[in-house]
């Protein structure tokens, strides 16, 4: 989101079963012990995009649908999930602001090149909409499709 949504501390009252946040290349590691027949080991991303500006403008919707189609689509061409969401979080000066976000989970096989792309599509959000934070859940799973 917009600043400091992206500490573990937030995350983590947020979350509860996010047992804290890892900022290395490790995999993630399950509490499942195995998948079910039929079921594949996945990775879970669940970013969150806020739409404030620190100049007080938004993202537009417009704009929103943009970077969706050329940024994230193309790199998770196999499916994602768009959920409008509104979120709310303390800023630096203890203000407590509230603002419309774009929630979007992908799965993915949580190899270094599926890594590598959820992190260039967080950094050209950030850079593109003058962002300080996207927030990013990572979660092992299992899936079947």
């Amino acid at each position: 989101m917009s600043r400091a949504v992206s500490s573990c501390l937030m995350l983590a009252l947020l979350v509860p079963a996010v047992a804290g946040c890892a900022t290395s290349g490790i995999p993630v590691q399950s509490s499942i012990s195995s998948c079910e027949a039929g079921d594949q080991s996945m990775v879970r991303d669940t970013l969150y995009f806020g739409h404030n500006r620190p100049n007080g403008g938004r993202v537009r919707e417009a704009e929103w649908r943009q970077f969706l189609n050329e940024v994230i689509t193309p790199r998770f061409p196999d499916g994602l999930t768009v959920v409008k969401a509104t979120g709310q979080w303390r800023n630096a000066s203890g203000h407590i602001e509230q603002e419309a976000s774009q929630v979007v989970t992908i799965l993915h096989a949580g190899d270094p090149t599926a890594r590598g792309k959820i992190s260039e599509v967080m950094a050209e959000y950030q850079q593109r909409f003058d962002q300080e934070a996207v927030l990013r859940e990572r979660t092992a799973t299992c899936a079947r499709f």
